[in-house]
């Protein structure tokens, strides 16, 4: 395969939903053929550089999926298998975009906040950073405040993202931004909140910068921040 049809083929893996050879794919006739895994690796030993592999292969497809969730023909899970297959050529290709100078866009810190358990909408988010190439710091589900504020300080990042599902736990951002304000670094960063219960007016009543509806809006308000 030449280069232009290896990120193509990269592209549609992703956009398949398929990390592996094995993996079947949404449509028929995929599986036992290359991956994303597979494909990118390939690239790879071709000499593809490392940030077209990134732009043209990974990133640009998960806007075709981003697409067929709005129309409603992918659901949540058909997005977060596209978005584990970006996930798995990340894997790969970040010590050579690191190796290649290709700079981070900024730290992100990422949590869903504590006494909170659910995560697949902030997998997604946090893999599709990473693919726009932000330094993602992930803190996983059931975060405290002391954790969220203590990394935004060591890691001196300039953007946070909180996420929640339920009512009783949403309540726990804005703790988050009160206790930002408390240590007199909440001009230093920028937060936006998601999640079932959030709202772009709770958002705004609590003093977040943004609200997000799903990963692709996240991926929007970073690039507007970022252009600010």
């Amino acid at each position: 395969m030449n280069t232009n049809e290896l990120l193509e083929n990269i592209a549609i893996n992703v956009v398949q939903g398929r990390v592996e050879a094995e993996d079947e794919g949404f449509d028929e006739g995929f599986e036992g053929q290359p991956a994303v895994t597979e494909l990118v690796e390939e690239a790879l030993e071709q000499n593809v550089e490392p940030e077209k592999i990134l732009i043209d292969g990974l990133t640009a497809s998960m806007a075709v999926v981003g697409e067929k969730f709005e129309s409603g023909e992918y659901l949540i899970p058909d997005m977060l298998a596209a978005a584990e297959a970006v996930g798995a050529g990340m894997d790969i290709l970040t010590p050579h975009l690191v190796k290649a100078g290709v700079e981070s866009k900024g730290k992100f810190v990422i949590a869903t906040v504590a006494g909170d358990l659910h995560d697949i909408g902030k997998n997604i988010v946090a893999i599709m950073l990473k693919g726009a190439g932000y330094e993602v710091i992930d803190l996983g589900v059931d975060v405290s405040v002391d954790t969220i504020i203590a990394t935004v300080k060591e890691q001196q990042a300039p953007y946070l993202g909180l996420s929640a599902l339920l009512t009783t736990t949403m309540r726990n951002m804005e703790e988050v931004v009160e206790k930002l304000k408390g240590e007199g670094i909440r001009d230093r960063v920028r937060i936006c909140i998601g999640g079932a219960p959030t709202s772009k007016q709770f958002s705004e009543k609590i003093g977040a910068d943004g609200y997000c509806s799903d990963a692709f809006a996240a991926l929007d308000w970073a690039k507007a921040q970022a252009a600010a």
